[in-house]
């Protein structure tokens, strides 16, 4: 640990974002894994626990699956817990001592509508190891409804969270589904960074040149195909991070539309690679770099400016007030009164 912080300190003198150390060989002792409800559980005077929010999962994902939501156990927000595995949860100060080891195995819970076990009943749930995929589903669903209710369902809205698979699943899984709307808010905030921004900002900066009709049919379709027609604004922040900071860059040097928010991480000297260390220390050595088109270094060190400056204030965020979010939902509303829609299909010729 006192080699690898030295070596930490030497790189720190390089100022790039990229070149950090990690140690290799050090004890890690077994982690056991409590099991998790999926849900928002406080104490009750009673002793039981009161179950005050189930969060939504979606069953056609095995990393979105929610304990509390799966077929046959009916179990609702208000509801008690009253024992796990027939060990009764008054009995603890913290409902989770009787979760410990049970991720991902069979548990029987005791629950009913009263702090009583009178008339309760038992259900069987597989608890979870993390919760946080379920967070993050329900953070992003919530943003979607704000925007559609804020804006009559004109305006879409997507979150990148990174520029690996991840966030291109995520971009594919949201964009296409919402080229109907008629302006989209792309939310870059929070962006772990990767290398697929280009192909993100390709298919954002589609512009249709044309459009195409079928018989029988009133509706156009804008050739490319795929191409969202209408205004778009971007959401960043400091942890806008590497391709995070590059995706932020390229919209607005492609002219794509606004960015809201703070200024990005400003880290983009990469890496590819970390050298072998025998004993699994992983340090990495920034590579490559890139050059604005008029030849001077960019964002390192410095990051990508938005063009209106919007700072979050922490609590209000966490109390579900999002001030970026809310003033992405403004201006792009007002942008849309400069929208110029498809063009209608014209009667047909005289020949």
């Amino acid at each position: 640990d006192d080699l690898n912080y030295v070596i930490g300190e030497m790189i720190g003198e390089l100022n790039a974002g990229h070149a950090y150390v990690n140690p290799g060989d050090n004890p890690k002792p077994e982690r056991i894994k409590t099991g998790l409800l999926g849900a928002k559980i406080e104490a009750h005077e009673s002793g039981y626990f009161k179950i005050t929010d189930i969060l939504d999962g979606a069953p056609w994902s095995t990393k979105l699956a929610s304990p509390l939501q799966q077929p046959g156990v009916n179990v609702n927000e208000g509801d008690f817990i009253l024992a796990i595995d027939r060990k009764p949860a008054n009995q603890v100060k913290n409902l989770f001592e009787l979760l410990v080891g049970k991720a991902g195995q069979t548990v029987e819970l005791l629950v009913n509508s009263e702090a009583t076990t009178q008339n309760a009943k038992k259900v069987l749930v597989t608890p979870i190891d993390d919760e946080s995929e379920l967070y993050y589903y329900n953070w992003v669903s919530e943003n979607i409804r704000k925007v559609s209710e804020a804006t009559n369902g004109e305006v879409g809205y997507l979150h990148i969270p990174d520029m690996g698979p991840d966030g291109l699943n995520q971009f594919v899984r949201y964009f296409y589904p919402q080229l109907d709307k008629k302006a989209l808010i792309i939310d870059d905030r929070g962006n772990g960074g990767g290398n697929v921004s280009p192909m993100i900002l390709e298919r954002l900066a589609r512009e249709a040149y044309r459009v195409n009709m079928r018989r029988n049919s009133n509706e156009v379709s804008p050739v490319p195909r795929e191409t969202q027609v209408g205004p778009k604004v971007a959401l960043i922040d400091k942890y806008s991070a590497s391709d995070g900071d590059l995706f932020a860059f390229g919209f607005k040097e492609l002219g794509i539309g606004t960015t809201i928010g703070t200024r990005t991480w400003g880290g983009i000297v990469g890496i590819s690679g970390s050298l072998p260390f025998v004993d699994g220390t992983d340090m990495r050595i920034p590579q490559f770099t890139s050059l604005s088109m008029d030849g001077n270094w960019m964002i390192e060190g410095v990051g990508v400016a938005p063009d209106i400056e919007v700072e979050n204030d922490p609590w209000k965020e966490f109390n579900g007030t999002d001030e970026q979010l809310n003033k992405a939902i403004e201006l792009v509303l007002e942008q849309l009164k400069d929208r110029k829609p498809l063009p209608v299909i014209p009667a047909p010729p005289v020949k």
